[in-house]
């Protein structure tokens, strides 16, 4: 096990870093930029560094900055949370160059997955169920695109091979609009991600978005965590999650995580990853994988008992998973409200200084947060502040825990997204179930008409 980790994020996931380190007996090293001084997890340290000022390009996207803090430090491996450096292959590639451990995949794993287009190649190859589109980059000749997209069938929608986030993005339902769409993807695509590379596929018209959770080792081992709904979402941002989703038969689910874990073992993947799909009648489609922990794990820990993170930093140090897929169990029902700091219905930021933090308890409930009365929530980053999550017997009494810990949630000085929580747990189409990824959108529509 390493002696000492540098965390190279910031907010609730640098916390949540911390507290497994702890776990562990591994120090955590912390950085943060200016703006961040009086984080939590900063006054919690052993040690922290300042990597430089508020702008993410000039302190947590500042990859000589981190590496100069692993260096004096004397750290052994860097922990790159979500967002940010995460996912990016290059950071991987210097941290391990720099004679670090990157807690996460390999760079070539990263880069794979990174890049759309390689990442379905590779999945097809692997057997795991694809949304019907192009095989790779779209051609530069029209008539070949139309081609494509006969072939597939109307509306389609054109990708960015290098995108991500729920940009890069746009959906074509005519011949008419089809080339002028893709000429125009290609540009957002390559002043956004300086790759113009995009790819077509099948626009499914009301899926889910169903992910299923995967652990693999350096060994080739690799076990899957079940699955998670994050079909309630807005601009492609998830605002809440569960596990397990409701209405999809465990043999489904089975078959589709055991394609997954085929995948990881193909691919010698190692550390935590997520399978995205959208699930539409009956049929699991791969559209990414996410190479890194992600927010919404916390779901997956309650309903099978498993430390991602922890777990994580285990098969970075070279150890085994200390499971096999059949000691994995899911019990009961999860749900996580994400909190930010906004507008709850026109979903402007509100940053400024938090006045009153009263965070929720009682039975199954866990909030992970990094803020606290009189912390000023920075105006330079993303908006969420904490995450609320609840565990039930079943989904019925993790929605009443839901309702009563958001009840319970006392934010002051800031606006914050708990009212929009509170609704929609009273929802009747979400309390029962199965709502597709366009469903929040369309009850916003009709709430503000």
């Amino acid at each position: 096990m390493f002696k000492k980790i540098l965390v190279a994020n910031r907010g609730e996931i640098a916390l949540r870093i911390q507290r497994a380190c702890r776990e562990l007996g591994v120090q955590a090293v912390m950085v943060y930029s200016e703006a961040d001084r009086e984080a939590k997890y900063v006054k919690l340290a052993e040690e922290a560094v300042c990597i430089g000022p508020a702008p993410s390009a000039l302190s947590y996207l500042n990859m000589p900055a981190i590496i100069s803090a692993a260096e004096v430090t004397d750290a052994e491996a860097i922990h790159p949370g979500y967002g940010f450096l995460s996912e990016n292959a290059d950071f991987a590639e210097r941290v391990e160059q720099s004679g670090f451990q990157f807690i996460g995949p390999t760079p070539e794993a990263i880069r794979m997955m990174g890049d759309k287009v390689s990442a379905k190649q590779a999945m097809i190859r692997a057997g795991v169920p694809c949304v019907p589109g192009s095989e790779g980059e779209l051609p530069d000749d029209p008539a070949q695109i139309r081609r494509i997209a006969k072939t597939i069938g109307y509306p389609v929608i054109i990708k960015a091979a290098g995108g991500g986030g729920g940009r890069g993005m746009r959906v074509v339902h005519t011949e008419a609009a089809l080339v002028n769409a893709v000429q125009m993807t290609k540009a957002e695509a390559g002043a956004a991600f300086g790759n113009p590379a995009v790819y077509m596929e099948k626009f499914l018209q009301n899926p889910r978005h169903i992910e299923i959770q995967v652990l693999a080792d350096k060994f080739r081992n690799a076990v899957y965590l079940g699955e998670r709904d994050c079909s309630m979402q807005r601009r492609h941002q998830k605002i809440i999650e569960e596990a397990p989703a409701q209405g999809i038969s465990r043999k489904l689910i089975e078959k589709v995580g055991e394609r997954c874990v085929a995948a990881c073992k193909k691919m010698g993947y190692r550390g935590a990853g997520t399978f995205e799909f959208l699930y539409e009648n009956g049929e699991f489609y791969f559209i990414e994988m996410n190479t890194r922990v992600q927010v919404e794990h916390p779901v997956t820990e309650m309903v099978t008992g498993i430390d991602i993170v922890k777990t994580q930093i285990m098969v970075a140090a070279g150890e085994k998973l200390p499971f096999i897929q059949r000691d994995i169990e899911i019990h009961g029902h999860a749900i996580e409200c994400r909190l930010n700091a906004e507008d709850p219905y026109k979903f402007t930021p509100s940053p400024g200084r938090i006045t009153m933090w009263h965070a929720p308890g009682g039975p199954g409930v866990r909030v992970d947060s990094h803020v606290y009365t009189n912390y000023f929530v920075p105006p330079n980053y993303d908006s969420m502040v904490g995450k609320i999550i609840v565990h039930g017997d079943t989904r019925e009494q993790a929605l009443a825990r839901m309702r009563t810990a958001l009840a319970e949630t006392l934010v002051e000085g800031i606006l914050t997204n708990i009212p929009l929580h509170r609704e929609l747990m009273a929802d009747a189409k979400f309390m029962a179930g199965g709502t597709n990824i366009h469903y929040l959108e369309e009850w916003m529509a009709r709430r503000t008409r």
